[in-house]
């Protein structure tokens, strides 16, 4: 286990390496450093003030190699080698206001976590009571209702949750603040309404995967045997939800980034100030700080969500260890 946990951290530290070359590639591909500068500054700017403004950013060395060094420092001294060295320290840079984006990420990482991880362990859970539910009673007219009902929260947007949720429990029945978040004790008023929506949003598709898993392994030989054994129908769904783990982990694994990524249009809508308005002030200001370090941040969450969902196939069957 020990090995197989290393070799896949290696592996998710060689991924990071790679998109973290590629998005500095697209990044400086679409705007040079002059451009930026710009952007930032206006169109009318000096040529002196563009090249303090690169020199305040570490934008004023080559971006890749550089000639003009010697040895080693060809590569090290670079704005390639410098941004990533930094940015795997932690060091993220600063904001076009001064902010430190480590400090503000550190801030903001709580009330996203606080919507994330709730969202995720209740919409695996719920898909996969859901499932088992429309099994045990399916050719019935319940489990056609409960498909019926799934496919119609599929079908329904985020955004019409929210904006229902908002109205209906905040503004009508007042069970919930309409926005903002506090942090503290009061913080999980803040966070339910918002967590209540997500899961509604993600309960249709999940729980219909799992509803057709469950309905593959029922047609197996384990499933005949235990039958004619005498085990009852809970204990032969027993038997189908431990054959089931593996797909129930894969999905699990792609979902949990999604419910990260998802909160960018949640928290905007909520005024959450948490990583995902973090991301929008960084496009909206175009603070190209902001957005690289948000996209740092989110390809460290996908690879731990798949690093963990490789683990968690280890724990399901050990012969994955193998591989």
């Amino acid at each position: 286990m020990l090995a197989f946990t290393v070799r896949r951290t290696l592996y998710a530290i060689l991924v990071l390496l790679g998109v973290n070359a590629v998005t500095f590639v697209l990044f400086f591909a679409v705007n040079t450093p002059d451009d930026m500068a710009r952007m930032q500054l206006g169109r009318r700017v000096t040529a002196e003030a563009i090249e303090r403004w690169k020199a305040q950013q570490g934008y004023d060395r080559p971006l890749f190699l550089n000639a003009h060094a010697t040895g080693l420092a060809k590569l090290t001294d670079t704005v390639f080698f410098s941004t990533t060295a930094r940015a795997f320290s932690f060091d993220l840079g600063r904001t076009n206001e001064g902010i430190v984006i480590a400090a503000e990420l550190r801030q903001r990482f709580v009330p996203s976590l606080m919507i994330a991880v709730p969202v995720f362990l209740l919409v695996v859970a719920a898909s996969v009571l859901v499932g088992l539910a429309l099994i045990l009673f399916r050719g019935t007219g319940l489990e056609r209702a409960g498909v019926v009902g799934l496919v119609a929260l599929m079908s329904i947007s985020t955004l019409f949750y929210i904006i229902t949720g908002q109205y209906v429990f905040a503004r009508v029945l007042q069970l919930a603040p309409i926005s903002g978040f506090v942090p503290g004790a009061s913080s999980p008023m803040y966070v339910a309404l918002p967590v209540a929506v997500l899961v509604l949003a993600y309960l249709g598709p999940d729980a219909r995967l799992f509803r057709t898993i469950f309905l593959e392994e029922l047609g197996k030989d384990y499933v005949r045997t235990a039958r004619a054994k005498g085990l009852s129908e809970f204990g032969v769904m027993g038997h189908v939800l431990r054959n089931s783990l593996i797909p129930i982990i894969t999905s699990s694994g792609l979902l949990l980034p999604v419910v990260f990524t998802s909160t960018i249009v949640t928290e905007t809508f909520f005024t959450i100030p948490g990583l995902g308005s973090f991301t929008i002030e960084g496009i909206t200001q175009q603070d190209f700080n902001i957005v690289r370090a948000m996209v740092f941040v989110g390809s460290i969450l996908y690879i731990l969500a798949f690093l963990l969902t490789d683990l968690a196939y280890c724990w399901a069957d050990p012969r994955v260890r193998l591989r």
